[in-house]
């Protein structure tokens, strides 16, 4: 038996450290793009997240602006003069919504599409979107927020406004539908009822 020299079993033992310095770095390498890519998603569903509780934050005040008997007339007809930002929300519940008045052969476009809805389809000449500002007028919201509410009329309502005469009188049971958006992205839309006992109650 010969033995082996020193000298030829360091070069061995040189090439096996490399390969397996390479193997490792190889395997380094891999599990990066795993991380780069789990930490794009959650960046991702983070964003998702903050434009969605934007879009339901614009949603909430469009639906706050009906509650309250303050102000009845503005909940029942259209004033453009409701939906400009001076219109501002107030804690109290007196708040005027920005109720729209859309023509009605283009209701269902603007149930169906809300983001196609321009001036023209409106009877009433007023802004489209309201801005959300929450109840602090000054503060700007991270995504750009807008809201805007219809009352859905009910054909045949009289199982709903049951007295004679209650709808022009302001009182009985209505229904609205509010669409909230966040820029172009995202658009959320809700419905509620309200019960008024009218104008002179």
């Amino acid at each position: 038996m010969t033995p082996i020299s020193r000298n030829s079993q360091g070069g061995a033992v040189l090439l096996v450290s490399l390969v397996m310095l390479l193997v490792l770095t190889v395997l380094a390498v891999s599990s990066m793009r795993g991380v780069t890519l789990e930490s794009r998603i959650t960046a991702n569903r983070g964003h998702d997240m903050r434009t969605q509780n934007i879009a339901d934050a614009a949603l909430r005040e469009a639906e706050f602006r009906f509650y309250g008997p303050g102000n009845l007339a503005d909940k029942l007809e259209a004033k453009a003069a409701n939906c400009l930002a001076a219109n501002t929300l107030k804690t109290n519940g007196i708040n005027s919504p920005c109720l729209l008045d859309v023509k009605t052969d283009h209701l269902l476009a603007f149930v169906d599409q809300p983001q196609l809805v321009d001036g023209d389809d409106l009877l009433t000449a007023s802004n489209v979107w309201m801005p959300y500002r929450g109840t602090d007028p000054d503060a700007d919201t991270e995504g750009d927020a807008h809201y805007n509410s219809i009352l859905a009329d009910v054909a045949g309502n009289a199982a709903v406004n049951a007295e004679y005469g209650g709808r022009g009188e302001g009182s009985g049971t209505y229904f609205y539908l509010n669409n909230g958006k966040t820029g172009d992205a995202l658009y959320l839309q809700s419905t509620h009822a309200n019960i008024y006992l009218g104008l002179n109650n």
